[in-house]
């Protein structure tokens, strides 16, 4: 508080607004877009994928996990989101999300997973072992995730690494 400009001030001359704060909002993201990226370790019969989820209304991302094409890694994504009470999940047609997910609160469509795409797209250019025809691989999976994941760490969550 600044006490100096207290002490000068003369009561007559302050306004004062009361102004009724709006009833909170509940807590919890209202929609997410969910997608997996192909990549592949050492030879493209050695897929990996990028799986991550990002917030619809701000583009953030919110996780992300490595793995197969597999209902298991897309549970372990699915795990990492709990905490943040999405109300809405916006996929494509992958059967692990139709499997593993509600389906009251389950939208399908390349219409609903544009920005997610966008993003890939971005991935892509700026990560040369995430495009489909490079001479830019990982020879390891453990390299792989870090890369990427050092990438997503500091560009997606600001994060000095």
């Amino acid at each position: 508080m600044n006490q100096k400009l207290l002490q000068q001030l003369k009561p007559e001359s302050v306004e004062v607004d009361i102004i009724r704060v709006e009833e909170p909002q509940e807590a919890g993201i209202e929609e997410s877009e969910l997608d997996e990226m192909w990549s592949y370790v050492g030879k493209k019969s050695n897929p990996r994928w990028l799986w991550h989820a990002i917030d619809r209304s701000t583009g953030k991302v919110l996780a992300y996990v490595f793995g197969r094409r597999k209902d298991r890694v897309f549970l372990q994504l699915k795990n990492l989101l709990e905490p943040f009470g999405i109300k809405c999940y916006c996929t494509d047609g992958w059967g692990a999300y139709e499997r593993n997910l509600p389906a009251e609160c389950h939208e399908i469509g390349k219409r609903r997973t544009q920005r997610i795409e966008r993003k890939h797209l971005s991935l892509r250019t700026r990560i040369k072992r995430l495009a489909r025809k490079t001479i830019c691989f990982s020879k390891t999976e453990e390299m792989h995730d870090i890369v990427i994941g050092l990438f997503i760490n500091r560009y997606e969550f600001s994060l000095a690494v």
